[in-house]
């Protein structure tokens, strides 16, 4: 018997073609730019040398939470047709100039003295597939069949990257914010941190077409933004509170001794000895005009694949040394890339079992591949 027998995943709904390229493009560049010689990391183009790594081979049953059956929601809008060229003048829309209100506010209580926190769980890159994300949680019984939060005071943190790719980022956004807002009521928090979708989102809206100086030449925010999946429809919806909360998003986190991080990279260093200069260092540069310098941060979030291969420990020993914990869990890299099955010779879908714990099992990848047909991934940690 094998563990999808044992642990059958929801039949999750299909949203229509998924997005032909599933790692991020740097304009006129690969999908990462090599670290600087200082950093003392290689990335190994190899897919071998993980370190104790393997797949957690469940689906998670949640005892605490009992999901009744899951009506399948309609299938959304399938993505707009891929532009695999770089047109740094494309024309999208103009820029988002109002600016978002400062009174903006997301309590989130604290338990009570002596009172024990919720199970925590973390959601993997979502990419705008709204559907898919409401049968998993509604699996997971973290919602109930309304979309609306059902898991008292549980904990959930999102991992980032939201949008592009997929056919209703907005409605991923206003959802995440809705859920905070309920889950803060019920005495438990659904938080979110910032990806490098985020970033680029943001910096398209803000910058549009100027000119940003790339390690590869002269790029922008909008056409980086439309080469990497962004969706028009996204822009043409987003209002200000929207980017009132993205540009507030963390970084980073820790909780349970897990570090919380979007990216597998240890750029994060770069910013700040702690996680709250880190994060603080993030907010100042989202606070103040300056593309250059929003399209580094970006530039450098979009790294990955640090935790790979022989030097794969070492990195995340870094980063643990530096702000806590035990464990790095990170979206981003799609499994099927940190396992080198993203490309099957007879054309299926990639296998994704549950979560990737690699990196002698000091790392835990959630990104599930949900834009490239495979699943999108919430787990409740801790993970064995």
């Amino acid at each position: 018997m094998t563990p999808e027998d044992r642990f059958p995943g929801p039949e999750l709904p299909d949203s229509g073609p998924r997005h032909p390229q599933d790692l991020d493009v740097l304009p006129y560049g690969s999908y990462y730019e090599p670290p600087e010689p200082a950093s003392g990391y290689g990335y190994d183009t190899t897919y071998s040398g993980y370190g104790g790594a393997r797949f957690l081979e469940q689906h998670w049953p949640t005892a605490s939470h009992t999901a009744p059956a899951f009506q399948e929601p309609q299938a959304g809008q399938a993505p707009a047709a891929h532009q695999q060229d770089d047109p740094p003048t494309i024309e999208l829309g103009p820029p988002i100039t109002e600016a978002p209100p400062e009174d903006v506010f997301y309590p989130y209580p604290q338990p009570e003295p002596g009172e024990a926190p919720g199970p925590l769980y973390v959601v993997g890159d979502v990419h705008g597939y709204l559907d898919e994300l409401l049968a998993a949680l509604h699996q997971q019984g973290l919602i109930d069949a309304d979309g609306h939060w059902a898991a008292g005071r549980s904990r959930i943190w999102f991992l980032g990257d939201f949008t592009d790719r997929g056919p209703d980022g907005i409605g991923v956004i206003d959802l995440v914010m809705q859920l905070a807002a309920e889950a803060a009521a019920a005495g438990g928090y659904c938080r979110a941190l910032m990806g490098n979708h985020e970033l680029l989102f943001l910096g398209a809206a803000k910058y549009g077409d100027e000119p940003v100086q790339s390690t590869a030449g002269t790029a922008s925010f909008l056409a980086a933004w439309r080469l990497n999946g962004g969706q028009q429809h996204d822009l043409d919806r987003l209002e200000a509170h929207h980017v009132s909360w993205l540009s507030r998003l963390p970084a980073m986190a820790l909780e349970d001794d897990h570090l919380l991080l979007h990216s597998d990279t240890t750029a994060y260093l770069e910013y700040g000895e702690t996680i709250a200069e880190v994060n603080d260092a993030v907010h100042d540069l989202l606070a103040e005009d300056g593309a250059d310098e929003w399209w580094d941060c970006f530039r450098r979030f979009t790294k990955r694949f640090a935790f790979r291969g022989d030097s794969g420990p070492m990195a995340v020993h870094e980063l643990l040394t530096a702000y806590g914990g035990r464990r790095v869990v990170h979206g981003h890299s799609p499994i099927p890339y940190l396992t080198g099955t993203a490309h099957a010779e007879d054309g299926a879908p990639p296998h994704i079992p549950g979560p990737y714990i690699y990196a002698d099992e000091l790392a835990i990848a959630m990104d599930g591949g949900v834009t490239m047909e495979g699943r999108l991934l919430i787990a409740r940690l801790p993970l064995n």
